[in-house]
């Protein structure tokens, strides 16, 4: 096995600026870095991070906690975290709670003992109740993503999710609609709450049966929310999704009654829906800066870390999203 020594011999330096190359602890000249690590390249050779938790105290691992991987938005968080630690030099532990409280509960009790250096957790479902958990980690704790009440002792980087929703509201009346839906997640009255604020301003605000709250935040739940919405509100022009999975789901709720995206029906999504939904095209979505989110998140948690962060804002300010048109909407149609 190719050790620290080899590597040094080869680069005509000493181990110990081996070492500093590794870990980043001491800065080394360019020229001599540049050297160690073609070294490195050449020999092929991996540091043994077990011993260098011990001996820095550092396991240069942080732990992320997302509902699930399945959702196109924590799935795209989850890399963009992954590639803000790789550059500072970490690497990923990813836990999933699948909205499940228990398996939360779990996994948060297990990790509070594990060696990372810093803990992230992104979305509120199901894990408000259980931070308490984690008053006595060895470890900073960061909240992303959190749209619930703030919770104390905790540095937190979100998104203003009011703003969203009215932004999707505000989209629609510009096109000029005014008999709309919205096909909600639980968790997201304050999304809701945006888009009718949208309507409210213009005069036209939504009677309280235009708010569908879908049983689950998936897509057969969304389906039978969708569904069920448009039957009873055949006059509907468009609908308001708080959720990607749920914008999907309405697009095939209105296919299913024979109804054209956006033709009869305009569908705005919420957090980035992916794309192909409509054979190709494109749906209109509220967009989070999912990247900004993730880095800001892990500047946060290994300053922590380090000792080198100021103390949490205990108001924090919000992140913008932005409303990026799509194929899924349109003026409604004369009648």
């Amino acid at each position: 096995m190719v050790t620290m020594q080899d590597v040094a011999e080869r680069a005509g330096v000493t181990k110990q600026t081996v070492s500093n190359v590794v870990t980043g602890r001491v800065a080394v000249r360019p020229a001599t870095e540049a050297r160690v690590r073609a070294a490195i390249a050449e020999l092929g050779y991996v540091p043994n991070l077990v011993a260098r938790s011990l001996a820095t105290g550092s396991s240069r691992t942080v732990g992320l906690f997302v509902p699930t991987v399945s959702a196109p938005f924590y799935a795209d968080l989850v890399e963009e975290v992954e590639d803000a630690l790789e550059e500072r030099g970490h690497r990923l532990l990813l836990c999933t709670t699948r909205r499940d409280g228990e398996r939360a509960r779990r996994h948060l009790a297990a990790l509070a003992s594990r060696s990372v250096d810093a803990l992230l957790i992104a979305g509120d479902q199901g894990l408000t109740g259980h931070l308490p958990l984690l008053a006595d980690a060895r470890f900073p704790v960061v909240l992303c993503a959190w749209e619930a009440a703030l919770p104390d002792g905790f540095p937190v980087v979100t998104v203003d999710y009011e703003h969203g929703g009215h932004l999707a509201g505000r989209h629609l009346r510009a096109l000029g609609h005014e008999r709309a839906l919205v096909l909600a997640s639980p968790a997201h009255t304050v999304r809701t709450a945006g888009f009718r604020r949208a309507f409210r301003e213009d005069g036209v605000p939504l009677p309280d049966d235009a708010v569908r709250t879908a049983a689950e935040p998936a897509f057969a739940g969304g389906l039978a929310a969708a569904l069920d919405a448009l039957r009873a509100h055949p006059e509907a022009t468009a609908l308001f999704a708080t959720h990607d999975v749920l914008a999907v789901a309405a697009v095939e709720a209105a296919r299913a009654l024979g109804r054209t995206v956006p033709g009869d029906l305009s569908v705005v999504a919420h957090d980035d829906a992916p794309a192909g939904v409509l054979s190709g095209q494109t749906l209109t979505s509220v967009v989070l800066p999912k990247r900004e989110m993730a880095r800001q998140a892990v500047g946060l948690a290994l300053g922590a870390a380090s000792g080198s962060a100021a103390p949490p804002d205990p108001l924090p300010r919000p992140l913008l999203p932005a409303l990026v048109p799509g194929d899924s909407t349109a003026a409604p149609r004369r009648t």
